[in-house]
């Protein structure tokens, strides 16, 4: 999807829903002096654009327990078996974001769990993955940042710049 298929409309509407993605339509519509339909059909575009890949919920997982984050490095026997080590990777729902890599490593995830012991579990089960031959574990002291809206809002400033 490239940007310049979107107007300034378009653009003004993801600024909006950059700063609260629960912002009502009406309200959305009320601030551009627009109709809500027009809001509605818009966001429709881009979803049909494959701009907008529907919503999602963000969760304070500490509050529910899985406070302890850590990152997995993955070494795998052999490339090509990449695919099947991510299928497997998928059944282990602690594992929340795995990333195909270069360099040291094939596979790289990221994993919530409740504590240490849970975490050596999880960390059992990848190193049980078939093709697996080593691991190596990052844990993370402190989430920082966990945000992808200052890209967002840095790439339609830009390009409403040169509107």
């Amino acid at each position: 999807m490239e940007l310049d298929k979107l107007d300034k409309l378009d653009k003004q509407i993801l600024k909006n829903l950059l700063q609260d993605a629960r912002k009502p339509y009406t309200e959305i519509a009320k601030e551009l002096v627009v109709s809500p339909g027009t809001i509605h059909v818009r966001l429709k575009k881009m979803e049909r654009l494959g701009l907008i890949r529907g919503t999602s919920l963000s969760v304070d997982y500490d509050k529910l327990g899985y406070s302890f984050i850590a990152y997995v490095g993955i070494k795998l026997a052999k490339t090509s078996q990449a695919l099947k080590a991510i299928e497997q990777l998928r059944k282990i729902p602690e594992v929340t974001v795995a990333n195909l890599t270069t360099g040291k490593f094939s596979l790289f995830c990221k994993i919530r769990c409740m504590d240490t012991p849970h975490a050596k579990e999880v960390i059992y089960r990848i190193n049980d993955i078939e093709g697996v031959y080593q691991t190596e574990t990052m844990i993370s002291l402190e989430e920082c940042i966990n945000s992808n809206k200052a890209l967002l809002d840095t790439i339609i400033h830009k390009e409403t710049d040169n509107l």
